[in-house]
């Protein structure tokens, strides 16, 4: 039985997870990111570390000091180097998980330093420590 569950868990990790399914809900992803920054942002619009960063986004289009969208990074002005790097990996996430990462990443809660998302992204180049 244990056995069962085993294969079964990893016929399904192999089905979700760095898999078609996954890429495609990136790629859905992705294209909500672009269509959101280009109509909202009235800043610089640059492709920087594999992501594509909207700057001059408004305050309210976004959580905390930036969002990553599949492969966009939505931001007021918050786009230095260390924030960057910490998105890509955040970029990585949804690539893996596509369409689940948002679901995966709220069930990990809103205190950044016990989401396991942000921990693994680092959470002193995200600014949390």
């Amino acid at each position: 039985m244990a056995r069962a569950v085993g294969e079964a868990g990893r016929s399904l990790s192999a089905l979700v997870l760095d898999s078609p399914v996954s890429r495609a809900g990136y790629l859905y992803a992705t294209a909500v990111g672009l269509a959101w920054g280009y109509t909202l942002s009235t800043g610089r619009v640059e492709r920087r570390g594999g992501l594509v960063v909207f700057t001059g986004m408004p305050r309210w289009a976004f959580g905390r000091g930036g969002s990553c969208v599949g492969g966009c990074y939505l931001t007021a002005n918050n786009a230095g180097d260390a924030v960057l790097e910490h998105e890509a990996v955040h970029k990585r996430q949804w690539q893996r998980y596509g369409m689940l990462f948002p679901l995966l990443y709220g069930f990990s809660g809103r205190d950044p330093l016990k989401n396991r998302f942000e921990i693994e992204a680092g959470l002193e180049k995200g600014g949390y420590v």
